[in-house]
């Protein structure tokens, strides 16, 4: 038996892939479809037809498929001037178009096709949950902020230059601010999480999660969690510290992806004060399943005033560390890490493994900077916990870090005596 020519093979997996996209959707409308004279007047049937017959007309050619669309349009409009008025809805006639054009698509991109026809699916299945969740669990000031927090990843931070720029060209006025939507963002994750799963659990994760983004943005938006219900104090300490545990972990791998020779000096002070930030962090967990309250009340996803005062004290930061490198110069590689940390104790980190691999800086003194960026970044995690929560908060958090720091280098005298 002959084989299909490659074209034709080609062909005919683009027609099954918009067959399927309409068998997927026109499955769930079956479902929902009824009986006797008021049932919907579309169901898999029609639904398998329209997507291939979009299939059909993306390979005959764009004419094909505007005159198609035409009619599918109007048999959906008929549909719906014709059918039940005692449901006003247009999902089946929307979904009716939409897997025709995912058919047309299904031609030149199947796996979009497909993947949009399960997610449209997926989204009609979940009508009942969506509409609840909108209705009577989602509020309209919870609606607000997400509105709001989309506005700024989406609309405001592409606005931006993405250059340095001021003295000593260390302000990036666009990372500035996405680092303020992380912090926006990992507060409304982790109220979320709250509401999902309670406080407890809720902030420990979100700010184990947030600490691989931005660990000072983590403890900044827990600090305002914090002090916006004072029930949620353990839990927003537990989520600062979780934050932390990322912090240890992160700068491991940057050591070791910048100078793996370097990595065994710093692997045991790190791992201490990692196993010390886990060790506090679990402590505040258990003191807020014990106090903090199981059901979270509607309230504020994020605070922006915060947000921005968390940018503005990291800005103000990467000035103070550049302008201090250029007085010291590579001679002062610890002061000069440990300055950096208040901004950011992972390029710090990577700095000086890279100046170790050079042969820039011995071991020693590399682990040392290493270290004191660390210890430089943990007084910045207390800034932003005083400024960002309250006062009990900012003592909670700074006798973290201070443990946390305090056992990496004692981890540190230990092996150098030894």
């Amino acid at each position: 038996m002959p084989a299909f020519p490659a074209d034709v093979v080609s062909d005919l997996w683009r027609l099954a892939v918009a067959l399927a996209v309409g068998l997927v959707i026109g499955g769930e409308r079956e479902q929902r479809k009824g009986d006797g004279p008021r049932r919907a007047p579309a169901g898999i049937r029609t639904f398998a037809l329209v997507g291939l017959l979009g299939g059909v007309a993306g390979l005959a050619g764009p004419a094909l498929v505007a005159i198609c669309g035409v009619f599918v349009g109007a048999a959906a409009l008929a549909g719906y001037a014709l059918g039940d008025r005692s449901d006003p809805g247009l999902t089946t006639e929307v979904a009716l178009v939409v897997t025709y054009a995912l058919g047309a698509i299904a031609v030149t991109r199947p796996a979009v096709a497909f993947a949009a026809g399960v997610c449209a699916a997926l989204l009609l299945a979940t009508r009942a949950t969506l509409h609840t969740f909108l209705r009577s669990t989602l509020t309209e000031r919870e609606l607000r902020d997400a509105l709001v927090l989309g506005v700024c990843a989406l609309v405001l931070l592409p606005l931006l230059p993405d250059r340095f720029v001021g003295p000593w060209r260390v302000i990036n006025p666009q990372l500035l601010w996405k680092l303020a939507v992380v912090s926006m963002a990992i507060t409304a994750a982790g109220y979320v999480a709250q509401r999902a799963v309670g406080a407890a659990l809720g902030l420990a994760f979100s700010g184990l999660a947030g600490g691989f983004v931005s660990s000072a943005a983590t403890v900044a938006a827990m600090g305002a969690r914090g002090k916006e219900d004072a029930s949620l104090h353990a839990a927003a300490v537990a989520g600062a510290t979780a934050s932390t545990v990322a912090t240890f972990v992160q700068l491991a791998i940057v050591v070791w992806l910048a100078d793996a020779a370097l990595l065994p000096a710093v692997a045991w002070p790190l791992a201490g004060g990692g196993a010390a930030a886990v060790a506090y962090s679990g402590l505040h967990v258990w003191r807020a399943t014990r106090s903090a309250s199981p059901v979270l009340p509607a309230g504020r996803a994020f605070s922006i005033p915060s947000s921005l005062l968390f940018a503005a004290l990291l800005g103000a930061a990467s000035l103070l560390s550049a302008m201090a490198a250029e007085r010291l110069g590579p001679a002062g590689v610890p002061a000069v890490a440990g300055l950096a940390g208040l901004a950011d104790a992972h390029a710090a980190a990577a700095s000086a493994a890279t100046l170790h691999a050079a042969g820039g800086a011995s071991t020693s003194v590399a682990t040392l900077a290493v270290l004191t960026a660390l210890t430089t970044n943990a007084v910045t995690k207390a800034v932003l916990a005083y400024t960002s929560g309250t006062r009990r908060f900012a003592a909670d958090v700074g006798a973290g870090q201070f443990l946390v720091v305090a056992t990496a280098w004692a981890v540190l005298a230990i092996l150098r005596v030894t």
